[in-house]
C-alpha cells in the first residue's frame, strides 16, 4: 500500500510507503493519504497524528511520470489547502522538497533529522511551489528567507529551519519518527476539544484581524467551554488524579 497507518494510543501513524520512488505523489499516495487523515479527524479514539515517510527521505514532491500519465492527484490538493482539523506532526529524515516540503507545511509541528534537505525548487524545472509553499513558508520562516527559498529553489538545511522556527525539535538520523511520536503523544494527553480548537485558532490568527479572531472563536468557546470534558478537567484536577477525556 502507498500509505500505512499504525495507532499507538491516541496517535495515529501515517507513513508514505513508496520508498523506491522516494515517496513521491502519485494517486495512490494522494488518496491513502486523504484516507488516512479522514479517519485522524474522524475517530474521537485519536488526539493528533505524525505524518513521515519510508526509505531515505520524507517526501521528493510530485511523481511527474504519475503526472503525465494522466493521474489524478486531486486529493493531495485538497490536503495541501486544508491539511486535518486534528493535530499533525511531520516526522522528517532525509529531505522534504517541493510538493515533499508542502506536504510538510501542511501539518502543524515538524520533527527533522540533522542535515535534511527542505526546499522549494520548483523554479528551477519551469514551475512554482502552487501546493500552498510560497502561501505558507513566509508565517513559518519570515518574509526574506521565504523569497529567497522561493526564487533562488535552494534547499535550507533542519539547522536553519530551526533558527526560522520552520522546525520544532532536531534529531539524530533515524530519531525523527520516535521523537514526533513522543511530541505526539504530549499532545494526545490533552482535552481534544480543547487542541482542536487551539490548533484552528492559531492557523486562522495568519489571516484575520483580532477584531475578526475573536468573532472566529465565538463557535470554539460555545462548544468547548460547554464540553464535558470542561467538567472533567477541573474535576480531575480537584480529585488529583489524571482526567480521562471523552473528546466531546
Amino acid at each position: 500500500a502507498a500509505i500505512l497507518t499504525e495507532r499507538r494510543g491516541r496517535v495515529l501513524v501515517i507513513t508514505m510507503n513508496r520508498p523506491e520512488a522516494m515517496n513521491a505523489i502519485n494517486q495512490a499516495l494522494a488518496e491513502g493519504l486523504s484516507a488516512a487523515v479522514q479517519e485522524l479527524d474522524a475517530d474521537p479514539e485519536l488526539t493528533a497524528g505524525v505524518l513521515t515517510g519510508n526509505g531515505r527521505g520524507f517526501c521528493s514532491g510530485m511523481d511527474l511520470k504519475a503526472f503525465a500519465a494522466g493521474e489524478d492527484i486531486g486529493a493531495a490538493t485538497r490536503f495541501f489547502a486544508e491539511g486535518a482539523k486534528k493535530p499533525l506532526i511531520g516526522a522528517i529524515e532525509g529531505f522534504a522538497l517541493a510538493g515533499g516540503l508542502e506536504l510538510a507545511l501542511s501539518c502543524d509541528l515538524l520533527v527533522a533529522a540533522e542535515g535534511v534537505k527542505l526546499g522549494i525548487p520548483e523554479v528551477k524545472v519551469g514551475l512554482f511551489a502552487a501546493g500552498g509553499g510560497v502561501m505558507k513558508l513566509p508565517s513559518r520562516v519570515g518574509y526574506g528567507k521565504a523569497m529567497e527559498m522561493a526564487i533562488t529553489g535552494d534547499p535550507i538545511t533542519a539547522e536553519e529551519g530551526k533558527e526560522y522556527g520552520l522546525i520544532s525539535t532536531i534529531t539524530e538520523p533515524g530519531g525523527a519518527v520516535d521523537a514526533a511520536i513522543a511530541l505526539a503523544e504530549r499532545v494526545a494527553g490533552n482535552a481534544p476539544l480543547g487542541v482542536e480548537a487551539s490548533k484552528a485558532m492559531i492557523r486562522a490568527s495568519q489571516g484575520m484581524s483580532e477584531a475578526e479572531l475573536w468573532e472566529h472563536q465565538k463557535a470554539f468557546t460555545a462548544k468547548v467551554f460547554t464540553s464535558n470534558d470542561a467538567k472533567e478537567g477541573p474535576a480531575a484536577f480537584a480529585q488529583k488524579r489524571d482526567p480521562e477525556w471523552s473528546g466531546s
